[in-house]
């Protein structure tokens, strides 16, 4: 039997749930993708990060930027990767 969104949410959460306080690596939809400490997130998986790193595509090439924080609109959100980075350490 399939489960309801809800269900599937209320997972999801619960796994994001567990990486609160650590660093994760979110792919944006488009050209960006960001490394931070996962300080809080919501239902719509909005999430707030901390010590962050940008990486975006651009025409010149690849920009970096250091931020303090940044809220991140979950519709907007492609993939997160607990842990990940996108440069090997």
């Amino acid at each position: 039997m399939a489960q309801s969104s809800a269900a599937r949410r209320g997972g999801l959460c619960e796994l994001i749930d567990r990486c609160i306080g650590s660093k994760i690596w979110v792919i944006m939809k488009g050209d960006k993708e960001l490394v931070g400490t996962l300080r809080g997130f919501d239902v719509y998986v909005n999430m707030v990060l901390e010590d962050v790193t940008e990486y975006e595509i651009t025409a010149e090439g690849r920009r970096i930027t250091k931020l303090d924080q940044i809220l991140l609109n979950g519709n907007n959100i492609a993939i997160l990767v607990p842990g990940g980075s996108p440069d090997p350490e």
